[in-house]
């Protein structure tokens, strides 16, 4: 499985691809760190970094459909899928290791981000519980997208229709709290209580303000391992539906 995992890892950071998205997340991070500290109105200013990774949530879906729409789709399209399903390796082990490649691209992306709190430090005073939760949680809630999108990468063949697919599926994962406070499910509040246990937003709350939530913790890792199931299913299915 490790060769697996290396080869995945280095088709990234062979080719431009990763550090092109990890510039561009930079880049937005560090537009939402300028916003934050820009408008100074007195001498003390408190600056929040979980807030910038909240803003940064709805930005950030358009950045993990490109990591992941490759997982998959790309094998089918260069025809490498029956070779790779050929290999020693079982389902779960091959969707186990494309999914480390990406989260590890994703975690070195993080640790870059952490130059700003370096510099807060230096200049100012950093809140490190509010800082740390905030890491895991963003880091959590990342792990969930991942997992999203390699799901989506493996119902079709071409990486520009999973990567639609899975912004889609990350905009409904993020604006699930609006459907939960629509005008349909004002009458039914057992639904919109399930619905709203469903939120990624609500749960990374606790983690921004300096909380560590075991029940948010199980619900980010239980909903990664739900979401590489249902992939493992349906390249299984495809497996054999290939004979």
């Amino acid at each position: 499985m490790f060769s697996l995992y290396k080869k995945e890892l280095q088709s990234y950071y062979y080719s431009p691809f990763a550090y092109v998205i990890a510039a561009l997340f930079l880049l937005v991070f560090s537009l939402s760190f300028i916003n934050g500290i820009s408008d100074l109105s007195g001498n003390v200013y408190k600056f929040s970094f979980p807030n910038v990774f909240y803003n940064n949530f709805f930005y950030f879906i358009f950045l993990i459909p490109a990591l992941t729409m490759r997982t998959f789709a790309d094998e089918r399209k260069g025809g490498t899928e029956v070779l790779l399903m050929s290999s020693p390796l079982n389902v779960f082990q091959i969707v186990l290791a494309k999914f480390l490649a990406v989260a590890t691209v994703f975690l070195t992306m993080l640790v870059l981000t952490m130059f700003y709190p370096v510099i807060t430090m230096i200049k100012g005073g950093v809140v490190w519980s509010s800082l740390i939760c905030g890491y895991i949680g963003f880091f959590l809630w990342g792990l969930v997208c991942i997992a999203v999108g390699m799901l989506m990468s493996s119902f079709t063949e071409s990486p520009i229709i999973a990567a639609i697919l899975g912004e889609g599926a990350m905009i409904i994962l993020i604006f699930i709290d609006n459907f939960k406070d629509s005008a349909l499910f004002t009458n039914l509040p057992g639904v919109a209580k399930i619905i709203g246990s469903l939120s990624t937003q609500e749960r990374f709350v606790s983690f921004s303000q300096g909380l560590f939530s075991l029940s948010d913790l199980i619900f980010f890792v239980t909903t990664t391992v739900l979401f590489l199931g249902w992939t493992i299913i349906s390249v299984e299915k495809r497996r054999w539906s290939r004979g």
